[in-house]
């Protein structure tokens, strides 16, 4: 359980223990690995949806095009809990999923998840997409390039712009409280493991119950892991995002 070589164990071992945080090191390092796993493969999904949308809407002239870019730009401010509700409707016995069993999972947190996320990479993506000159895309055509040559040469040049979109919607995920909540439970095993509790999950629950320094440690190493991970995302851009 690491990010870019931070052990999970050094979070924590970083961090003041404190007294009042029921089952310490173990509660804490069970919900990092809670919160990184769905954001992390929420992100990656939705990063897998989010670009050849960008591409296609970025690269095509059709009618309603601008209803679509409306549509994209809309979801990017999406209310969380609504999505939560739409997430759990969904999945419950109900729903169209609800012969998969994901009621108060992981896996119904990741869908909302991306319900979230993708429409802020889009965004972002699709404006950076659109912000490559003409140029580029008219020397690649002279030179012979096919349409995914094409592609792949606009995303080189548009990738600062899109990573800077996939830091974006990664930061949408990871702070999220109202749809996880809904979908997820916010459960804890009896011997403190976390399940479907997060990092903003159990913020919200030890600060309902007045254990604030505990809510203030995680929301600690919240703001640790969002600064690591921009940190990584500078780097891999070359200082330049």
């Amino acid at each position: 359980m690491s990010l870019g070589g931070l052990s999970l164990l050094a979070v924590a071992d970083a961090l003041p223990v404190v007294g009042d945080l029921p089952f310490e090191r173990h509660y804490i390092t069970s919900i990092i690995y809670v919160s990184l796993y769905v954001s992390l493969t929420a992100v990656v999904l939705s990063t897998l949806i989010s670009i050849p949308i960008a591409l296609g809407v970025g690269f095509a002239d059709f009618p309603g095009k601008g209803v679509v870019v409306a549509v994209i730009n809309t979801g990017m401010g999406f209310p969380s809990v609504v999505v939560g509700l739409l997430v759990l409707f969904a999945v419950s016995n109900q729903g169209p999923l609800g012969g998969l069993g994901l009621v108060y999972t992981k896996e119904a947190m990741i869908l909302s998840q991306i319900v979230l996320a993708t429409p802020v990479i889009t965004g972002v993506s699709l404006a950076a997409v659109t912000s490559v000159g003409d140029g580029v895309r008219d020397a690649a055509y002279a030179m012979g390039a096919t349409k995914m040559d094409i592609a792949l040469v606009t995303v080189k040049e548009a990738r600062y712009g899109i990573a800077t979109g996939v830091l974006a919607g990664l930061g949408r995920a990871i702070s999220e409280v109202g749809s996880v909540l809904i979908v997820g439970g916010n459960i804890a095993g009896a011997d403190g493991t976390a399940i479907t509790r997060t990092l903003t999950t159990a913020i919200q629950l030890e600060a309902r119950q007045g254990r604030f320094e505990a809510a203030l440690v995680l929301g600690g190493i919240l703001v640790a892991l969002v600064l690591v991970i921009n940190g990584l995302v500078l780097r891999l851009g070359g200082g330049r995002i």
